[in-house]
């Protein structure tokens, strides 16, 4: 347009040719294009290389903990806390009078629980009392006859002298008159003696002869009198020898007694453990049996972990090896140590209340657990107390396996 109007100077001309923008040189425009390709593949070869390198690195590091920490190492975070809990049960039935504990209470060993109603075990104790007073009294009787079994057995021999004395003079009577006879027999054949006093004779013969058996008789009966005397002075001497204490009756009531006295201590139940109470189930004015739980008594300090490992992560496990752990409630934060005390006789299949039938047909495998015991230190269990059940994460240093 401005060559078409001969009206505009030349000098705007020139100032709008120079305004106009100058084209690239048409030889310059295939040479950019061809560079931008060749400059995206080095950038993204580039990048593969670093990204070759970080993976590489990434492996080596990956090999390095395998080989130098994964390997002493086994994990699993299947692991709960446990502790050998005391079930509280009473000895002795009878009505609850008091009830000194709650749940969640913590108790020292020696704290009283429960107080049971004790007026049954009083009465007791004092019939028992009696019984080991009137045994004592009986012996104390017994000894005393002790004595007078002696003299008895010195009488029998005093029996026993007299009826032998009586015999010599019955056998002295009986030698007479079997003599009498033998000569009034002879003199009868001569026609010198009666009838009569030959009778007579025969009779004192046979009377003579009878008294003769009879002191004879008399003589055994002393004798076994006193050995009647003498075993009943044994008997009485093998009650009494020795002291009170050892008396059968005597010990067999003092037995009653100390069982009654016992039994009245009994009454008073306390805690054998220090520890958490849980699981209370009893009220005042309940009547308990022997042997009926009414709480637990969770221990504070002598707690377990029991970490469930894959079969194939016990190779290398042993007992006394050292034990890394930490618990959910606390976090990482908290770090407890502890020892592999004991491994577990069978997988918890084995032991569940009905056990895997893999005979069926449609089995599938199945990796299996197998329960670890770790102890926790004390003193740690003491700054950072944890609960039964709890969640755990185990670590088991295996290097020395």
């Amino acid at each position: 347009m401005a060559e078409d109007n001969p009206e505009i100077p030349p000098e705007v001309k020139r100032q709008e040719e120079a305004a106009k923008p100058t084209p690239p040189p048409k030889a310059e425009q295939p040479a950019a294009a061809q560079a931008d390709p060749d400059a995206q593949k080095a950038k993204r070869k580039r990048w593969l290389t670093i990204l070759a390198v970080v993976v590489g690195v990434i492996a080596i590091l990956f090999l390095l903990y395998h080989f130098l920490i994964g390997v002493r190492h086994v994990s699993t975070d299947n692991a709960y806390v446990g502790a050998d809990t005391a079930q509280i049960t009473p000895l002795v039935a009878g009505a609850v009078a008091e009830v000194r504990v709650a749940n969640t209470q913590f108790v020292h060993r020696g704290d009283i629980l429960v107080v049971i109603d004790p007026a049954d075990a009083r009465i007791a104790v004092d019939r028992a009392a009696a019984d080991l007073a009137q045994a004592e009294r009986k012996l104390r009787e017994t000894r005393s006859t002790g004595g007078s079994l002696s003299a008895e057995v010195s009488a029998r021999d005093a029996d026993i002298e007299r009826a032998r004395a009586e015999q010599i003079s019955a056998r002295a009577n009986f030698a007479k008159a079997q003599t009498d006879l033998s000569r009034r027999q002879k003199l009868a054949s001569a026609g010198a003696v009666s009838g009569d006093e030959l009778t007579s004779a025969r009779n004192a013969f046979d009377t003579a002869r009878a008294n003769m058996l009879v002191a004879s008789a008399a003589v055994d009966q002393a004798i076994a009198n006193k050995k009647a005397a003498q075993q009943k002075r044994a008997a009485n001497q093998a009650l009494t020898q020795g002291p009170a204490a050892t008396n059968p009756d005597v010990a067999s009531a003092r037995s009653r007694y100390d069982a009654a006295k016992l039994d009245l201590t009994r009454t008073v139940m306390r805690a054998p453990i220090s520890g958490t109470i849980a699981q209370r189930n009893v009220q005042i004015g309940q009547r308990v049996s022997p042997g009926t739980s009414v709480m637990t008594i969770v221990p504070s300090s002598s707690m377990y972990v029991d970490a469930n490992f894959k079969e194939g992560q016990l190779k290398k496990v042993r007992v006394g090896q050292p034990a890394t752990l930490s618990a959910d409630i606390y976090g990482g934060s908290v770090e407890y140590h502890g020892k592999v005390i004991g491994l577990a006789g069978g997988t918890g299949s084995a032991f569940a209340l009905i056990p895997a039938q893999n005979a069926t047909g449609n089995w599938i495998k199945v990796v299996q657990r197998v329960p670890v015991r770790i102890g926790l230190d004390p003193k740690e269990l003491a700054d950072h107390p944890l609960r039964v059940g709890l969640s755990m994460d185990v670590d088991i240093d295996v290097s020395d396996h």
